[in-house]
């Protein structure tokens, strides 16, 4: 006869823990305390593990919604008659969600140590594969430009959004745009290296 009230109490603590968790993280980054976060819910740090026995576990679901807003980004981007327009919007917009939240910048800058893509990850994926394909046979965006190349201007926009945060929130804009200028294909001069291989990028964030 309890079961079912206990059910419904770890439902109910499990969704204070991720409410909680998201914003703890944007307000303070993804190496926050576990406790600040069990804290915030109102509920002890045995509970948070028990409901979340990993990091990982938490950050995935405190930023589900985030991954689904990116892969609905990422399809109206597909939608914009103009490939390089499209192109443009996506990276904007996603930097935009970094800005605001800085638990969010910390996950597009290295990802989630020992995570296992989830199935949104892996459409986002492919709807970025789509968006910078569509942009490159467009003609603007160089030709040499790769989807794991996408990852040279997260990092960079990352760290503009974490060193101006206190004193120039938006001047993010300005780096991004300098950015988007010389990956356009009148600007674009022969590469010194070749590009990152999608599993040389995986070790990368496994690795952050």
């Amino acid at each position: 006869m309890t079961a079912t009230p206990l059910r419904k109490d770890a439902e109910r603590n499990r969704e204070r823990l991720v409410r909680a968790a998201q914003e703890v993280f944007a307000e303070s980054g993804l190496d926050v305390a576990l406790e600040a976060v069990a804290k915030r819910a109102g509920v002890s740090i045995g509970t948070l593990y028990n409901r979340f026995p990993s990091r990982a576990d938490l950050v995935h679901a405190a930023f589900a919604d985030s991954v689904e807003t990116v892969g609905r980004l990422a399809e109206h981007a597909l939608g914009l008659d103009d490939p390089w327009d499209g192109f443009v919007y996506f990276v904007e917009q996603v930097s935009q969600l970094q800005a605001g939240d800085r638990g969010y910048n910390d996950l597009a800058g290295r990802g989630v140590p020992a995570a296992t893509p989830t199935e949104d990850h892996l459409r986002g994926y492919d709807l970025m594969s789509q968006i910078v394909a569509r942009a490159r046979d467009g003609g603007r965006l160089r030709p040499d430009f790769t989807l794991e190349d996408m990852a040279f201007i997260t990092w960079s926009i990352t760290k503009t959004i974490e060193a101006t945060a206190a004193t120039s929130p938006t001047v993010w804009r300005r780096h991004l745009a300098l950015i988007l200028d010389g990956l356009q294909t009148p600007a674009a001069h022969p590469l010194p290296e070749p590009p990152l291989s999608r599993e040389q990028l995986a070790a990368i964030y496994r690795d952050c």
